[in-house]
């Protein structure tokens, strides 16, 4: 990537970070996005330990090298979880350039379920059929070696990984792509849960239908850029 690559990059993750505070996503001051610079994707941008969302500036990322463990030992490590997680992901699936792991109402409500599956019942919630890794082998805080391992091997290849009792990892090409699935994950997610609240029989799409509605979503992969620039343009500057 070039210098003017980077530095775009930097500012689409930092707004991601900002608009997700505004949605009400993010969680004190934990939770973690990273983005690849590397070929490789083992150089990447992290935010650092403990600094809100709402106050990420893209100068406060970190760069780091998912193959360089001495960084924990640094005065300014980044959050266990987050070093975890993201130098794991980005050393082993290559293909996943940007990495947004939040813990959002209505994903965590669902990944706290027995039976966590988002089942298509419309649009949105069709758009991950066939396309959402589950991982159920929850052990308390991520932040051992063994965690990372075990959560990249579960993503495969897919692109967003529902981690049972604790929240959802999105992945993707580009910050607005890996973004727009949180989005759409979140509102299936909600609409699911109304749906079971309801009492009522679900009626569910069938395979065939489900996976022409997955399909379909591919042709409207654009959304994501006008949808992001459009949440970037709203975001007020940064003292």
């Amino acid at each position: 990537m070039t210098e003017a690559d980077v530095a775009a990059l930097r500012e689409d993750l930092a707004a991601a970070f900002r608009i997700t505070a505004q949605m009400g996503w993010s969680e004190s001051v934990g939770n973690h996005f990273s983005a690849a610079v590397s070929d490789d994707g083992k150089q990447f941008l992290l935010n650092r330990k403990w600094q809100h969302f709402a106050s990420i500036k893209p100068e406060d990322l970190m760069l780091l090298d998912a193959d360089d463990a001495d960084v924990m030992n640094r005065p300014d490590a980044p959050d266990a979880s987050a070093w975890t997680i993201h130098g794991t992901v980005h050393r082993q699936c290559p293909a996943a350039r940007v990495i947004i792991h939040c813990h959002p109402p209505h994903a965590t409500a669902l990944a706290t379920l027995a039976d966590p599956r988002m089942l298509p019942l419309d649009n949105n919630t069709a758009r991950f059929f066939n396309r959402l890794a589950i991982d159920q082998g929850f052990g308390g805080i991520a932040d051992e070696a063994e965690e990372g391992e075990r959560l990249a091997a579960a993503l495969g290849g897919k692109k967003t990984l529902l981690m049972g009792n604790h929240g959802i990892t999105c992945t993707g090409t580009s910050v607005a792509e890996a973004f727009e699935d949180l989005y759409f994950f979140e509102k299936a997610a909600q609409t699911l849960l109304l749906a079971y609240a309801s009492s009522q029989p679900l009626n569910v799409l069938s395979d065939e239908v489900a996976e022409k509605t997955a399909r379909g979503w591919d042709d409207y992969r654009g959304m994501s850029y006008a949808h992001f620039d459009w949440l970037k343009s709203q975001l007020p500057p940064l003292a």
